[in-house]
């Protein structure tokens, strides 16, 4: 079967592509919907707590490096599939090696996370 490979032909394809795969990302992936909701609360907290710029822009930038990695490991899993529907040892430690990127970068942007906005709660909440 010969099948044509569909090219962007302007930047609005290629933003309407770009577009089309966060929607994937968001309908089909449990942990990028958590991911995303835990990354606007935290901004939306950084917000309220009068966070410095500075922080701020730390805290965004480890929100999109964690949002990126979902979304690559969401493109791997994708492809796995793709080339293989049955079990198979390799497809599973491709599989698992990105879930285990995502972890590490999940623990990394959460400590980040929480060394920014911990300290303004508490003093908030309890001095």
């Amino acid at each position: 079967m010969d099948q044509k490979i569909i090219r962007n032909q302007n930047w609005g394809d290629v933003f309407k592509h770009a577009g089309e795969g966060l929607l994937v990302a968001v309908s089909s992936q449990k942990n990028f919907k958590i991911h995303f909701s835990l990354s606007f609360m935290s901004l939306f907290l950084a917000i309220i707590l009068n966070i410095p710029l500075s922080q701020i822009i730390i805290l965004v930038f480890a929100i999109t490096f964690g949002l990126t990695v979902e979304t690559l490991n969401t493109a791997l899993e994708k492809t796995v599939d793709l080339v293989t529907g049955e079990y198979h040892p390799l497809a599973k430690a491709a599989k698992d090696i990105s879930a285990g990127a995502m972890l590490i970068v999940s623990i990394g942007t959460a400590i980040i996370g929480l060394m920014i906005l911990f300290p303004p709660l508490w003093q908030r909440f309890f001095s």
